[in-house]
């Protein structure tokens, strides 16, 4: 799949152009922290809408600060972005899911009608992501794992990381960093050629 971005440069398209034939939306996953907004905002064309608050008391002892101590605000509602790939022939919209468990009902909303999603993970806590693959799993919803590697993170076997998260053999599973446009797209592209494999082989299951 053609990995070049549509636009010459990243948030610069505000519409979708006429050069697009397809569309799919994709779910961003993972723990509280894990890197879902910050990815969306790497990739996107458009400036992307987020729906942020404030981290106050209240969180004390309920969301883990532990990897992450300068951060200051947490995903409430939901991420939003868009991208083009393939020559600009397909839209990716891109919708963020937020990490905490509490917000499972907002997860499920959201989920409704997705292609596909990414998930993000984070070594440094792996059962964070758990409940995301559970719920990808129970939704029937075809999804990709991206190691998001954050500096002091400990590095771990693929195989090990598979058994950790409990991945099927042919779930795709990468790395990448949130932060970096070209890491962040490719394990988008990953996930994307995943699903056209995946709803190929569906199509060529004989029916019942």
């Amino acid at each position: 799949m053609d990995c070049e971005n549509w636009s010459d440069t990243a948030n610069t398209v505000s519409y979708v152009p006429a050069t697009v034939t397809r569309s799919a939306k994709i779910v961003i996953a993972g723990g509280f922290g894990v890197g879902k907004t910050t990815l969306i905002g790497s990739v996107s064309e458009v400036r992307p809408l987020r729906m942020e608050e404030p981290i106050t008391e209240d969180s004390v002892g309920i969301d883990d600060l532990r990897g992450t101590p300068k951060k200051t605000t947490t995903t409430v509602g939901m991420d939003f972005g868009r991208i083009h790939l393939a020559g600009g022939a397909l839209a990716l919209y891109l919708f963020g899911l937020p990490g905490q468990v509490r917000f499972q009902p907002l997860w499920e909303d959201l989920a409704q009608g997705a292609l596909g999603c990414l998930v993000l993970a984070d070594t440094r806590d792996l059962e964070a992501s758990h409940e995301a693959l559970s719920l990808l799993e129970s939704e029937g919803i075809p999804y990709a794992v991206a190691i998001n590697t954050f500096p002091d993170a400990p590095v771990y076997d693929p195989d090990e990381l598979r058994q950790a998260l409990a991945l099927d053999p042919h779930t795709p599973l990468t790395t990448c960093d949130a932060r970096d446009r070209t890491s962040a797209l490719q394990a988008l592209i990953t996930l994307t050629e995943y699903l056209i494999a995946h709803r190929a082989a569906l199509s060529l299951e004989p029916t019942p």
